[in-house]
């Protein structure tokens, strides 16, 4: 059954052009975040680290999907994406390249994400640092709106791990 599931057979790209696999998290809980480096919310980066440094050798993966679709607020290209997050934030988390999360180019990750968790917006994100929790079956959890703070998801990532 997880060996079917839809998540698993999705992919992403780093902001270098390598392939993510979502397949290599089989059997990790991943978190997943729709990120803007010039975001009033951009503070989140650092719970979020907090979050992958604390449960990353548990089994948690946080993935940082960058998103310029909110107020033009991610301005970095993915040559310094990873750069700034690292400088300004300490981000040692996986980053992909730059994606819409809305629209006609909806990433596909996205576009699954939403279809099995809806918002209140219906399907839509509603802004930055909206984020997607994903069980260690591929199975999508919970969503949790862009002002969830990353410590509020915690106790959800521990039930899960």
């Amino acid at each position: 059954m997880a060996a079917n599931n839809s998540f698993y057979h999705l992919t992403a790209k780093t902001p270098k052009g390598d392939t993510i696999a979502m397949g290599d998290f089989k059997d990790k809980v991943v978190l997943i975040v729709n990120t803007a480096t010039k975001c009033g919310l951009s503070s989140q980066f650092e719970g979020l680290e907090a979050l992958h440094q604390k449960y990353r050798d548990k089994g948690l993966i946080v993935l940082s999907f960058p998103c310029n679709q909110f107020g033009n607020q991610e301005p970095e290209t993915n040559d310094t994406l990873e750069k700034a997050c690292q400088i300004n934030y300490g981000v040692t988390f996986q980053l992909t390249e730059k994606c819409d999360v809305n629209g006609s180019d909806t990433h596909p990750v996205f576009k699954y994400l939403k279809k099995e968790l809806g918002g209140l917006l219906g399907s839509k994100i509603k802004w930055n640092f909206t984020k997607f929790l994903i069980d260690k079956n591929g199975k999508p959890y919970k969503r949790f709106s862009p002002i969830t703070k990353p410590d509020a998801i915690e106790k959800h990532i521990n039930k899960l791990l």
